[in-house]
């Protein structure tokens, strides 16, 4: 029987079905929690429906979307409530990064500029 890859190859795995701004995109704009059509979504990526479906297939195959069938549309929703949570703590976590590289940037422009020692 073959063994499970390691926790931490499984975790690189679900970042991999993250890695790329339109499947980000696309989160977002399922993370209010309703199921959202095909069409809205090519409407609000702007992506060709082939290029969106390929993204969409990525983020099913990490488990990260479900789809559904009604009547000629497809709908999609998140595969779990985690995602728009784990979504969140993403913005979070670049909110303090991009607080702190300000505070950096603010703190180095008051120091004083580093002198020169003649030799």
């Amino acid at each position: 029987m073959p063994s499970s890859p390691p926790l931490n190859e499984v975790k690189a795995n679900l970042f991999k079905g993250l890695a790329h701004p339109v499947r980000i995109r696309v989160l977002e704009l399922l993370a209010p929690g309703t199921d959202v059509p095909v069409s809205t979504l090519i409407a609000e990526t702007g992506l060709e429906a082939s290029h969106l479906s390929q993204h969409l297939a990525v983020l099913r195959r990490y488990h990260l979307v479900e789809s559904s069938r009604r009547g000629s549309a497809v709908y999609y929703r998140l595969a779990s409530v985690h995602v728009a949570e784990l979504l969140r703590v993403a913005r979070d976590l670049l909110g303090e990064i991009l607080r702190a590289t300000h505070d950096q940037l603010a703190a180095a422009a008051d120091e004083p500029a580093p002198t020169t020692v003649a030799r």
